[in-house]
This record gives C-alpha cells, sequence and structure tokens, in this order.
C-alpha cells in the first residue's frame, strides 16, 4: 500500500500543474547545488559544511529562520486543525507572540558563548557548561530524537499535494528526497539557505493571493466565519470531543493557552532552530531577526484562516489534511494550483534540509567524538555528519513509506514534549551554573517519563492532559506538566546535592563568554576541534 492510498483515493491528474510544479522544483535543486560556490569556502570543514561558517547576515537569517520554523507542514497542518477542531488550530499565533521575546532574550547568549568557543550544537555548550559528556548525550540523543518525526511530516506536506495532483506511488517522494540528499550532502546548510529565499517568496505570494482571492468568491469573510461557527459544532476531533468556534469552556482556555506557552518555549530548543541561531554572523543578527520574524506570525494567521474557507467552501474530505489541497484545486486555475503546491514541497525541502543536517551534526560531535573516536580532526567530523545526514533522511523516507502516516504525526506531538525537557540544562544553563549536573539527568528522566505516560495513556491521540488529582482539576499541554515534574525534581535534588556538597565537574565557559560588552567576539578560525 502506498501514502497516496492511506490520505484518500487519489485525485485525477492535472497535467499543467504537475508542469509549473516540475519546473519550480527543478529550479530550488538547481539552486541546492549552486549553493555549494555561494560565499565559497572549505565544505570539509564542520563549521562550514553545518553551519554555513556562521556567516550569514539579518536577511538570509530571516529567510532560513522562517523557512525552517515555518515548515510545509505548518502549511498543512494548522489549516487542518482549524478545519477539523475549530478555535484551538489558532493557538499558534499566540504561541508565536510569546516565542520571539523569548529569543530576543535568550538565544543572542547563546550565540555568544558558542561562538567563543567553537560550540556547533547545543549539548556542545551543555557539555562545556557542566562538564559532562552523559548529560550532553542526553541531551544530544533528545534532540534526534524529538527531530526523526519531524522530517517525516515534511514528507507528508509533499506527498499531500503530489497526491492532490493526482501523482500516486512513493517513487515521486523518493526521488524528492534523493535530490534533497545530494545537494545537502553536496552544499551543507548553504543549500536551505538559498533555497529559502525562493521558498518563502513563494508561500508569501500564495497566501496573499489566497485570502484576497477564495473570500471575495466565498462572499467575504462575515460569511467563511458565519459558516464555520455554523459547521464545527457538528464536528469530532480525533481525541472524540466535539469542535467549536470558540474555546468557551475552562479546560479548553487552559489547554488554549498552555499549549500556546509550552510551544513557544520548545520550539528554539529544536536543534534545527539553534543550528539556524549558531549560523548568524553576529549577536545583534539574532535581536534583528526576533524584531521582523513577527512577520511571519501574521501569515500564519492568514495561513489558518484557510481552515475556516474550506468548511465555508464546503470542502468534504475524511482526512483534514487535505483541506488545503482541495480548497486550492477548487479556486484556483491549474497554473497557480502548481505553483501553490510547489511553495508547499519546496517549503518541506528547507526545514527537512536543515533538521537533517542539525541531527547529523549532534551525531558527528556529541556521539561519534565524543564515543567513537575522540581524535577525530574536521575533515572526519564534516565525513560523519554528511553520512548520518544521509540515514537521518532514508529513516523518516522509510518510516513515512512503510507506517501509517498517524505515527509520524503522533510521534511529532511527542517531539514537542521530549524537546522540552532539555530546557533547564540548555535555558536556565544560559543564565546560571547552579543546578547540579546529576539532577539534571534525574530531571529530564522525570519529565520524559511523566510526558511519555501521559500521551500514551490517551493511545497518542492528543497533546492535552486532564489532570485530575485530589481537588486539582486542570488541563494543560503534556509537555507543560512534565516540564513542571522535571524542574521539581532537578530543583530538590540540587538542592540537597548542594548541602551534602557532592562535587560537580568544572565549567569551561566565564562569565564574560556571555556579555558581548566584556568581550569581543573571537576572530578567525572557529576553535571548534579545541576539546
Amino acid at each position: 500500500m502506498t501514502l497516496a492510498t492511506v490520505f484518500k483515493e487519489p485525485h485525477q491528474t492535472h497535467a499543467v500543474a504537475i508542469v509549473v510544479f516540475v519546473v519550480l522544483f527543478a529550479l530550488v535543486t538547481v539552486l541546492g547545488f549552486v549553493a555549494a560556490r555561494w560565499r565559497r569556502a572549505d565544505l570539509g570543514h564542520l563549521n562550514e559544511w553545518g553551519l554555513a561558517g556562521r556567516r550569514f547576515g539579518s536577511v538570509v537569517t530571516w529567510f532560513l529562520l522562517g523557512g525552517d520554523l515555518y515548515t510545509a507542514y505548518t502549511f498543512i497542518a494548522v489549516p487542518a486543525l482549524v478545519f477539523g477542531a475549530g478555535a484551538v488550530g489558532f493557538f499558534a499565533l499566540p504561541y508565536t507572540i510569546i516565542l520571539y521575546p523569548f529569543v530576543f532574550l535568550v538565544m543572542p547568549r547563546m550565540w555568544q558563548v558558542c561562538h567563543r568557543h567553537g560550540y556547533v550544537t547545543p549539548a556542545d555548550f551543555v557539555r562545556g557548561r557542566y562538564g559532562s559528556r552523559s548529560l550532553a548525550l542526553i541531551v544530544a540523543l533528545t534532540g534526534v530524537l524529538a527531530t526523526m518525526p519531524y522530517i517525516a511530516l515534511q514528507l507528508v506536506g509533499i506527498q499531500v499535494v503530489l497526491n492532490a495532483m493526482g501523482i500516486n506511488g512513493d517513487w515521486p517522494l523518493i526521488l524528492a528526497f534523493a535530490i534533497l540528499a545530494a545537494y545537502t550532502y553536496s552544499s551543507g546548510l548553504r543549500a536551505p539557505a538559498l533555497i529559502a529565499l525562493v521558498k518563502d517568496t513563494l508561500i508569501y505570494v500564495t497566501v496573499l493571493v489566497a485570502v484576497i482571492y477564495i473570500p471575495w468568491k466565498l462572499g467575504g469573510f462575515g460569511h467563511i466565519f458565519d459558516s464555520a461557527a455554523k459547521a464545527l459544532p457538528n464536528k469530532t476531533t480525533a481525541s472524540g470531543k466535539p469542535a467549536s468556534f470558540l474555546p468557551a469552556s475552562e479546560p479548553a482556555k487552559q489547554a488554549y493557552a498552555t499549549l500556546a506557552l509550552g510551544s513557544a518555549l520548545a520550539l528554539f530548543l529544536y536543534p534545527h532552530a539553534i543550528t539556524g541561531v549558531l549560523s548568524s554572523k553576529s549577536a545583534d543578527v539574532v535581536r534583528r531577526n526576533a524584531v521582523l520574524l513577527p512577520a511571519y506570525t501574521f501569515l500564519l494567521g492568514l495561513i489558518a484562516l484557510l481552515g475556516y474557507m474550506a468548511i465555508a467552501a464546503g470542502v468534504s474530505t475524511k482526512d483534514p489534511n487535505f483541506a488545503v489541497p482541495d480548497l486550492f484545486i477548487h479556486y484556483f486555475p491549474s497554473w497557480f494550483e502548481g505553483f501553490a503546491f510547489a511553495a508547499i514541497a519546496i517549503g518541506a525541502l528547507v526545514p527537512a534540509a536543515v533538521m537533517s543536517i542539525a541531527a547529523a551534526n549532534l551525531f558527528s560531535r556529541n556521539v561519534w567524538k565524543e564515543y567513537v573516536n575522540p581524535a577525530a580532526d574536521a575533515g572526519e567530523q564534516t565525513r560523519v555528519a554528511k553520512i548520518a545526514s544521509l540515514v537521518v533522511k532514508v529513516g523518516a523516507l522509510m518510516f513515512v513509506i512503510f507506517l501509517p502516516t498517524k505515527y509520524a504525526i503522533d510521534l511529532q506531538l511527542l517531539g514537542g514534549v521530549w524537546i522540552l525537557q532539555t530546557l533547564p540544562s540548555i535555558i536556565v544553563g544560559l543564565f546560571t551554573r547552579w543546578f547540579h549536573k546529576g539532577a539534571l539527568v534525574a530531571g529530564w528522566a522525570v519529565g520524559m517519563s511523566v510526558g511519555t505516560w501521559m500521551a500514551a495513556s490517551q493511545d497518542l491521540k492528543s497533546s492535552v492532559y486532564a489532570l485530575n488529582w485530589a481537588d486539582i482539576h486542570f488541563t494543560a499541554y503534556e509537555a507543560v506538566f512534565a516540564l513542571a515534574a522535571n524542574l521539581i525534581v532537578t530543583l530538590a535534588l540540587t538542592a540537597v546535592l548542594r548541602a551534602v556538597r557532592v562535587t560537580d565537574a568544572g565549567d569551561e565557559t566565564r562569565d564574560e563568554d556571555y556579555d558581548e560588552q566584556r568581550h569581543e567576539p573571537a576572530r578567525g578560525p572557529e576553535p571548534e576541534l579545541a576539546r
């Protein structure tokens, strides 16, 4: 059985749309290989292949982070959630509003210390900050574990639009990712950075045309909202709860708020997000992007409205993932349909490439170099990272081809729960080293266990858990409950270990490494192999 038959019966073939799609896809393929010569450098060095030499300015970083964070699956999943469940799908808007002040305050500090010491991954920072190989390994493996289903979901986004155009079977998906693997292997992070410029332009054009043209055809936003308000109470979400136009009940409001908060705290803990930050040329570039990236939040709000438009248009589909493609097919001419679907598919290539590079960096730096060959030089680390990036892509591809798509979706929900458990080690570690490394490991283990148990108890059908214990009745994002348990254990155990004077390893960072005013950024070759 192919993935196309998992979703729904394939659409009829759209020849014009396919031609436009193929032309645009070929364009970004060429760009992917040309990127190896863009800002030419020695791509046999991990700092160049995996972080593009840390030389991206404000414009390139804006496109790269936007392309990295606002993925093809965002284009499909956010309106699909609004189409199928209603108001809860709009949690993505306050979540990104919360996110960027957090980035403004935290990520320049991360960039500063990583630049000073040549750290390539967040696990490198943890290794240096706490002097703990085991804690760094935990952070690295958690990052890879959380990233794998995220990559698989990019494949789902591509498969949806291919099937919508009547392109069936697994071979087109295999071909697309073989091309992706080839230019990522060749060009490293430069490839998705260059392609992101095209991807984001296509996405912006598609969304702006859609939110102007489709409401005009449907009779305006008033009619769209009225139709959604009438239709949603008759829908049932995947977890069996009724959909709603507004989060009216107290549990719904609690879920909405904690989903926004937890997601905001988790997003920049993902390895691919930190990779985008570390590829910037200065902490000021990171700050400027924290100010400019909310432009994508405006775009995300428009994308979410497509779910209500699909309801008003009478789209009927067993899989909400097809709500946007069916809407586009109905209202757009074939050539613009191909343009829009190419935007979504190319929108999968950028994050998938950055995710695979970030996971490969973690494996090369924090598994291979730490445990397999501590003497690995820059060339060997890069070769290992390139091979690891291929393995990660193949693993994600096999996951989607051989397992039902819902498993990738369910595991991605768990990914947010898992990655948030690295917050005490990474984010808190940027501001204080009071936490004991042993307590951080114990807190991580408890958080991972609590979050996974909560998700498994609901058969992975929901990321929201209703806690009813004693007189406590609270509904929240599972990752928030798990993080609370993590922090309680970490705080309590650290206090005990500090009280009995259990020794802790040294910290190779210094206060001035975090302070731009007290220390100028390092110049010259990155000291990434110093340890």
